[in-house]
């Protein structure tokens, strides 16, 4: 029995092997990293908008709602969707072959190397889902259902202890970006050679998106203990209060900037990316 258990788990990972060495989903998967670069532009430019006190929702939901908007925005969604999901899909083969599954090594891949590939195809999987949601019509501001979610799980006490979790994890997640970028660390997951421009790009986009979700995550964490689920909304809490902090507009904008930054990074990603 154990030595059928080996034989399928063996002849898994070779089909997942042989399905990347596929030029076509290999490209499908790195139009993920140009539409995630085009989400994160509609969010800088909807920071923008809220920096000089027009409205809007400053997270993915805001920017696929105002993508969805636009003439031959749903069309554009569709796309969004199909390279989201190749992108998952190629994560997930991450997580059984290991990262940079095209690179053949002989080096063993750690045990949080999968990890880590295994929660970037669940993100992306979440990306997808969110594109098909605005694509039929059917799409809602994320701020309104984490606050929604968070109210709901704040009536006992596993709930909130499950909202304190979630909030250390996003600001984890949060360090881990500004570690990333300040160390230049996302270098290494670059090949070939790309212009010197990428580099600041990668620190300073990096070190926002990091701050954004480390901002995310202690917003959960007050709104719990303030019994606040106004405030446990996500990327959009984090720069809306943001904006109201002393010099708010003057933080907006370089947090847009940040974002865009990490924008044109991923357009990097999508040419110059280790899969």
């Amino acid at each position: 029995m154990a030595q059928d258990g080996t034989n399928r788990a063996s002849g898994m990972s070779r089909a997942v092997d042989r399905a990347t060495d596929s030029t076509t989903f290999e490209r499908v998967a790195r139009a993920g990293h140009v539409m995630s670069g085009f989400v994160h532009l509609l969010i800088a430019y909807i920071i923008v908008q809220l920096a000089f006190g027009s409205g809007g929702n400053a997270d993915q939901s805001g920017a696929l709602g105002t993508l969805a908007a636009e003439p031959g925005g749903r069309f554009a969604l569709w796309v969004a969707m199909v390279a989201f999901i190749a992108m998952a899909l190629w994560r997930l083969a991450e997580t059984v072959l290991g990262p940079h599954a095209t690179e053949k090594s002989d080096d063993d891949t750690s045990l949080l190397d999968r990890a880590k590939a295994f929660g970037l195809a669940v993100v992306y999987f979440a990306f997808a889902f969110s594109a098909y949601q605005f694509a039929s019509g059917g799409g809602k501001s994320s701020g309104q259902q984490n606050a929604g979610m968070s109210a709901r799980l704040m009536e006992s006490g596993g709930g909130k202890f499950l909202l304190v979790v979630v909030g250390l994890v996003a600001i984890a997640i949060g360090g881990y970006h500004v570690y990333k970028g300040a160390s230049k660390n996302f270098l290494d997951d670059l090949k070939g050679t790309p212009s010197k421009l990428v580099e600041p790009l990668g620190v300073i986009g990096y070190v926002a998106k990091g701050l954004v979700i480390a901002g995310a995550g202690l917003l959960v964490i007050v709104a719990v203990f303030n019994a606040d689920p106004s405030k446990a909304t996500g990327l959009d809490g984090a720069v809306k209060t943001l904006g109201s902090a002393p010099f708010g507009q003057f933080l907006l904008i370089l947090a847009a900037l940040g974002i865009a930054a990490y924008g044109l990074y991923s357009f990097v990603m999508a040419r110059y990316a280790r899969m």
